[in-house]
Order: structure tokens, then C-alpha cells, then sequence
């Protein structure tokens, strides 16, 4: 059964600008680690230079055109909403996820600062539900804008009753 006003559409708001820093972060030190393993292996093992430090360089190629183009393109795409009846994401490049949280299904609404969240002054707001598909995440929030969605949704969600079904 559908809830009124309930339906799959685009949401309207963005993450903070800052998210597109902390992915280029995390895919550098993604990339670092195993470029780095592999090139001092290459340098230590004569043997085996080539085909160490030849992964290596393919590796560091990649992973740097990755976190120069991907997170401006994540970026657009993300998107999130909250209304009165649901909650709404849509995230993915390639492979888009639109997920749809009605009030009425929400079990616990979490927020999540990682250290590297932090040091953008970001957040993610983590919405669970019944659902087998896991919780809804809003990941690339400003850490205010945050706390500030948290505590909306605990407002709502008590004013909102239970589904029975």
C-alpha cells in the first residue's frame, strides 16, 4: 500500500561543497597506500621491479584521474530531501540508488563523524528502517545541517504513527 504523498521523485537539496575535498581524500589515501607498498617493494626487489613498480605507476594513473574527476560528478548526482512523509536520496554515478524512507518506517535516526569528516566539518546522517536494503545514509553534510536533520527527524518520526503492516 502507498503512503499519500509518497512517490519517487528527485530530491531537491545538495550536500555541503566540502564533500567533494573529503572524496578526493579518501580516494588519494585509497590509491597512496597501495601505490606506495608497491613502488618500495619495486625499489627493494630488483627482481621484481617491473612488475612491481608497472602496477604502481597504472595504479597512482588511475587513482589520481579518479580523484580529479569523480567527485565533482558524485557531487552533482547526490541529492536528499526530508518532507513531513519521507525521506529521500539519490546517490550512485553510473549505478543510480533513488531510496524512499517513509516516516511511519523509521526505527532510529544516527549521525557519524569520521576523523576525516571532521577535518571538513562534515557529517552523515544515518536513517534505519525495517527495510532488508539496510539503513539510509546522507553522507557530505555540513556537521550543523546535520545535528539540525537529526533532531527534525526524531521530531517527526514521534509525531508520525506506526505502520501496522
Amino acid at each position: 500500500m502507498e503512503e499519500e504523498g509518497v512517490r519517487l521523485r528527485p530530491p531537491n537539496s545538495t550536500l555541503n561543497e566540502r564533500v567533494v575535498g573529503w572524496w578526493r581524500v579518501q580516494l588519494l589515501l585509497t590509491t597512496a597506500i597501495p601505490v606506495a607498498v608497491l613502488a618500495v617493494l619495486g625499489l627493494l626487489i630488483e627482481p621484481a621491479r617491473l612488475w612491481l613498480l608497472t602496477p604502481a605507476v597504472v595504479l597512482a594513473v588511475l587513482g589520481l584521474a579518479c580523484t580529479l574527476f569523480l567527485p565533482d560528478w558524485w557531487f552533482r548526482v547526490h541529492r536528499w530531501e526530508v518532507t513531513d512523509e519521507a525521506v529521500y536520496v539519490r546517490t550512485g554515478a553510473l549505478w543510480q540508488e533513488w531510496r524512499i524512507a517513509p516516516m511511519s518506517r523509521i526505527q532510529t535516526v544516527d549521525t557519524m563523524r569520521g576523523p576525516l569528516e571532521q577535518a571538513f566539518r562534515l557529517a552523515t546522517v544515518i536513517v534505519t528502517t525495517a527495510s532488508s536494503k539496510g539503513a539510509i545514509k546522507i553522507e557530505g553534510l555540513d556537521h550543523e545541517v546535520a545535528a539540525e536533520l537529526a533532531e527534525q527527524l526524531t521530531r517527526i518520526t514521534q509525531a508520525t504513527p506506526g505502520d501496522a503492516t
